[in-house]
């Protein structure tokens, strides 16, 4: 391996020769407390910028082995490490001057979630591998030397000294970070024990800043358990605290517009995550598994079996396996319970605000004027019951206009101004009141599971998906389009509904689980479900890029969970199914 002097020498060699000259770099150094990895080199200065890593020695590092394991300590570990490094960098990004992009020290940037990423990985051992972009400095397209020279050997290492040894840190607020992983751990497993689906603990403040910023909104009103539903816990570090458990089955949360039952759906929603520490929804803990339902008009459905919702459509289509190009609202919906199901979801989060209202609830007089054979639509009142007690799912709703759902459901919320009430009694004396007003022959919602009762609604994976062409050529071009999804060759997979996907890094991710997936999973044999167990079990164990195929681990990649793995292979356009 060569030593730093050795690489000073070279770029001296190349200083203003053509651009592609700096391909020459490629390879590893000895900066004698850390190895300069030089992955991949940008063919010319306007290009994406050349991959680069540095790695540091278990010795060197000397990061405490108590923070290595288990694999939440890790995280935390990784994550705290990405965000030094970031501000390390803002010192000296662009300082070297040139032309396109130049001078560019790019590395991730964590959002309010703490999420295992590729930039950050840190073995069993306590080796340390950082990985970032940069942009090679140059003048027009001749190289610049000079401007190489401060990144390589001046920028870079003070950000490696500042960032990626024990030494430098701030220890406390290591311990810190690696504390509340412990603690938010703990709640996810008392989760468990105790029947709860979440737990909100008191003085958590749920109001983001505005709907462009996840940062906690400055004097929001904090969050207070209703006294029937107030939980202790013990946590390792904090000690005590106190909060809202949910109980599993079916919960509403109701209220008046702009009382915030929405704030609390969504705080709900991002709770399959760990938060940083000042989030305010640090202790906001969510079943792992959780889904975010909503209507979907025009996705692509292949094969899903909606019949649990859907029979009887006009000119004898096929539901129990139901596919479209062009999906309405209500078939949509159905279909994304059904593969919430098949992901393995144990909690489904649905806002009434962004549901197909023909899918969630039919009212009595409805059901009195449109005949039961006129009407293909089971709606998911009259099933929410049944995905509890047969399969173990429940339901969190956030609705303000319905209140057949005070029928079936167990527990009911009001939000006012922002703190929950539990008026589950009231609500169910005046939901028995209202029934036994109601005129001869009017249904009750809720009141039992209507429809059809067929065997294939069972739920469970069953749809193989079919080797794909696409995937068999040598070069695949693959682009992200944010949190939105990223294209594949020509096509779009669209993810803008799917809201658990909090960093763009997960959507890059997903570009190459997909890849992953259709080189060497779908065989025609294995299930979606098993593709994406694969999936999370490889990037579990080897990393967020483990999926991503090449001759180095690229930086950009976060971690999805299942469940969006499982949503991505869902609504690829080119999914067939056997």
């Amino acid at each position: 391996m060569k030593n730093q002097s050795e690489l000073r020498a070279l770029l001296r060699s190349i200083d203003h020769r053509d651009y592609p000259a700096y391909k020459g770099l490629r390879g590893s150094y000895d900066f004698g407390d850390y190895l300069l990895h030089i992955d991949h080199v940008q063919g010319d200065p306007f290009a994406a910028p050349s991959a680069v890593s540095v790695s540091v020695s278990a010795a060197r590092a000397a990061f405490p082995p108590a923070y290595l394991s288990p694999a939440h300590r890790k995280t935390a570990l990784e994550d705290f490490l990405v965000r030094l490094f970031g501000k390390e960098t803002e010192k000296y990004s662009k300082k070297a001057r040139g032309s396109g992009k130049s001078g560019l020290i790019s590395v991730s940037r964590p959002g309010q979630e703490v999420i295992p990423r590729s930039a950050c990985s840190i073995d069993s051992a306590g080796n340390v591998t950082f990985r970032m972009e940069i942009g090679f400095p140059a003048n027009g397209r001749t190289i610049n030397a000079g401007e190489m020279d401060k990144i390589l050997f001046d920028f870079l290492p003070s950000c490696v000294r500042n960032a990626l040894f024990n030494r430098s840190v701030d220890r406390k607020a290591l311990k810190a970070a690696v504390d509340l992983a412990d603690d938010q751990d703990y709640i996810r497993k008392e989760l468990d024990k105790r029947g709860l689906c979440a737990f909100v603990a008191d003085k958590a403040v749920l109001p983001r800043a505005s709907g462009v910023s996840d940062l906690l909104m400055k004097g929001a009103v904090p969050f207070s358990s209703p006294e029937s539903m107030r939980t202790e816990m013990d946590l390792p570090h904090a000690g005590r605290i106190s909060g809202m458990g949910i109980r599993r089955g079916i919960t509403l949360i109701a209220g008046g517009g702009y009382h915030g039952k929405s704030t609390l759906l969504h705080a709900l929603e991002r709770g399959v995550y760990n938060h940083i520490a000042g989030d305010g929804r640090e202790y906001v803990i969510t079943d792992r598994s959780a889904m975010k339902i909503r209507a979907e008009d025009g996705r692509s459905i292949a094969c899903d079996d909606i019949s649990l919702f859907i029979s009887n459509l006009p000119g004898g289509k096929n539901t129990v396996r139901f596919s479209s190009e062009n999906a309405s609202g209500s078939t949509s919906q159905a279909a994304s319970v059904v593969e919430a199901a098949e992901a393995g979801a144990r909690l489904l989060l649905i806002d009434e605000d962004t549901s197909a209202t023909n899918f969630m609830v039919r009212d009595s007089l409805m059901q009195r004027v449109i005949a039961p054979d006129k009407e293909p639509i089971t709606p998911f009142i009259d099933r929410a019951r049944l995905l509890f007690e047969k399969h173990g799912i429940s339901t969190i709703l956030a609705l303000g206009s319905s209140g057949a759902w005070f029928i079936p459901a167990d527990c009911i919320l009001q939000m006012d101004e922002y703190r929950p009430v539990d008026i589950t009694q009231r609500a169910k004396e005046a939901a028995q009141e209202e029934m036994a007003g109601s005129l001869p022959g009017q249904g009750a919602p809720g009141l039992t599971d209507a429809g059809p009762s067929l065997p294939s609604s069972d739920l469970s994976p069953h749809r193989v998906p079919l080797p794909d062409r696409t995937f068999a050529a040598d070069r695949i071009k693959t682009r992200t389009l944010g949190r939105d999804g990223f294209s594949i060759d020509r096509s779009t997979v669209d993810l803008r509904y799917v809201e658990q996907i909090v960093d763009p890094e997960q959507s890059a991710a997903l570009a190459q689980c997909l890849l992953y997936a259709g080189r060497h999973l779908m065989d025609g044999k294995r299930t979606v479900r098993e593709i994406a167990d694969i999936l999370e079990d490889l990037m579990s164990e080897k990393g967020p890029g483990a999926a991503a195929e090449g001759s180095y681990t690229r930086t950009g990649l976060a971690l999805p969970r299942r469940e969006e793995i499982c949503a991505m292979l869902s609504r690829f356009r080119g999914l067939r199914i056997r």
